[in-house]
Parts: structure tokens; C-alpha cells; sequence
């Protein structure tokens, strides 16, 4: 019998998986562009936190927000210098320069930071727990990643449909031309479209790097379950999203409760489930 523990350990997972895929839902809805490098820019962040909190002993609130400031100046000119010049009909170009980038990501912070795993720190918060009733608690880091998740779908929605930006946004994402000829500079709003992903996805490396070891190799196993919580809850759908990695959480908690060895399992055969019975995930939005 699968215990209410579980269902929240599932569910604090999927907060997690959420903040993994937020900037690459954000990315795919906008430019139509699958970044396969995305896992290994989350690790990215977090090499570059665990940098600025050890070699520096700046505070870890500190080193957050100056490492966003990095990674979204980092992602405009990502975008500018690199992805812009291979956007196109074509996917197929994309798809390689995001793979060579993951590529050099991954042997530059080997050859950086060597083979060895590294954590993040968060003294006393790291172990906090937060009393439920009925004998239940939870984690404070968990918790906090799952509100974060939530707050930052909010503040992504909020600026999709309350802010010129927004507006911006979504034009250029349904019909590039026509936002074009109306004013909107596509490099631009593509440009800080990179930026904002690669913004939240320090979030998401502070959270995974509180919460477990990290190694150079591990890149591209974040992009996966990234990949599989956007496809869950549909493309184009920030909120289907974080309904994604929370189904991924499930799945592969209840999947460890069963037995150890089917934890990872579990999670991908929930994914292959839904892509067989809704090919456009469970919340698509009209634009997908």
C-alpha cells in the first residue's frame, strides 16, 4: 500500500523535476528549440555557485543572484552569437550545436573541476524539517524547491500575459514574420528568451545541489527528466510543466517503494504511458 509519505516525498520530487524543465518549456515554446545542452547548463550553475561559495565564502542567497546574473547575460549572448545563426526551418542544425555545446560543457568542467562529486552547502538547512501532524514532516529543502517551482511558474505566467514583454513573447512564438513587420526584434526577444532559461536554471542547479552530489557527467540525465516533465504535461504549458515533474516525482517514488531497483523505471514508463495515451500531454496549450 502506497502511504501518504510517499505521495508527498513524489510530489516534493516533482518540484524538482519542474525546475528542471521550466527553462527548457520556456526555450521550446518560444523558439521551437530543443536544447539538448540544457542539462548540462544546470550543471553548469551549479559548478559555477559551488565556485563563488568556496573559493569567495559568499552566502549562498549572494552567490544565487549573482550567478543569475551570469547565466541570463551568458544566454543572451548564447543566443546571439551562437544559436541565432543556425535558427531555422531546419531542426536538425539546432539540435547539433546544442549537442557539441553540451559536449564542451561536460569536458571543460571535467578538465576544470576533475572527476570528483561536489555538493552545495546549506549548513542547518539541509536537514530542517517542517512537522505536518500525524507523525508526518517533510524537508525544508524539498519544500522550498517545490514552493520555488510554483512561485517561479507564477512569475513566468505573469510576465507571458500581464507584461509587454509578454505580449512580445507570445508573438513571436505564434508567427515570427508578422511580430516582425509589427516592430518586435525576433534576436531580441529570442536573445532574452535564452536569458530567462538560463536564469531559472540556477534555481533548479541550487535545489538539485543541495539535495545530492553532483560530477561533470550528469548533464545529460537532468535533460532527460526535463524532457519527459515537459512532455508529460503537454508543450507550451508552463503549469503543465510543473504537473509534469510532479507526475514524474510520483511515478518514480511509488516505482522506489515497490522495489529499490524500479525507481528510475517507473518514471520512464509513466512517461512512455502518457505519450501513448495523450501524445500532447495532459495540458498542452492551444499554441502547441
Amino acid at each position: 500500500m502506497i502511504g501518504l509519505d510517499t505521495a508527498i516525498e513524489g510530489v516534493l520530487l516533482g518540484g524538482v523535476y519542474a525546475l528542471f524543465a521550466l527553462g527548457l518549456s520556456l526555450i521550446f515554446g518560444i523558439m521551437r528549440l530543443v536544447n539538448l545542452a540544457h542539462g548540462d547548463l544546470i550543471l553548469l550553475a551549479a559548478y559555477l555557485v559551488f565556485s563563488v561559495t568556496t573559493v569567495l565564502g559568499m552566502p549562498l542567497i549572494a552567490a544565487m543572484l549573482l550567478i543569475v546574473a551570469v547565466m541570463f547575460i551568458a544566454g543572451y549572448a548564447l543566443q546571439r552569437l551562437v544559436l541565432q545563426r543556425v535558427l531555422g526551418d531546419d531542426i536538425l542544425p539546432p539540435l547539433l550545436v546544442t549537442f557539441g555545446l553540451s559536449i564542451v560543457i561536460q569536458n571543460g568542467l571535467l578538465l576544470a573541476y576533475g572527476a570528483d562529486s561536489h555538493r552545495l552547502q546549506a549548513g542547518d538547512f539541509e536537514s530542517a524539517s517542517v512537522m505536518l501532524g500525524g507523525g508526518l514532516s517533510v524537508g525544508l529543502a524539498p519544500l522550498a524547491a517545490l514552493l520555488t517551482a510554483v512561485v517561479a511558474v507564477a512569475l513566468l505566467q505573469l510576465i507571458f500575459y500581464r507584461t509587454a514583454l509578454g505580449r512580445a513573447f507570445r508573438a513571436t512564438a505564434d508567427n515570427p514574420q508578422i511580430a516582425q513587420l509589427m516592430g518586435i526584434n525576433e534576436r531580441s526577444i529570442y536573445a532574452i528568451a535564452v536569458g530567462i532559461s538560463l536564469a531559472v536554471s540556477v534555481v533548479a542547479a541550487i535545489t538539485f545541489g543541495i539535495r545530492a552530489n553532483f560530477d561533470p557527467s550528469i548533464g545529460p540525465a537532468r535533460l532527460l527528466y526535463a524532457f519527459e516533465a515537459v512532455i508529460i504535461g503537454g508543450l507550451g504549458s508552463l503549469w503543465g510543466t510543473l504537473a509534469g515533474g510532479i507526475v514524474l516525482g510520483l511515478a518514480q517514488t511509488i516505482g522506489g517503494h515497490i522495489n529499490p531497483e524500479w525507481q528510475i523505471l517507473a518514471g520512464h514508463l509513466a512517461f512512455l504511458v502518457v505519450l501513448m495515451v495523450r501524445p500532447r500531454g495532459l495540458f498542452p496549450s492551444r499554441r502547441a
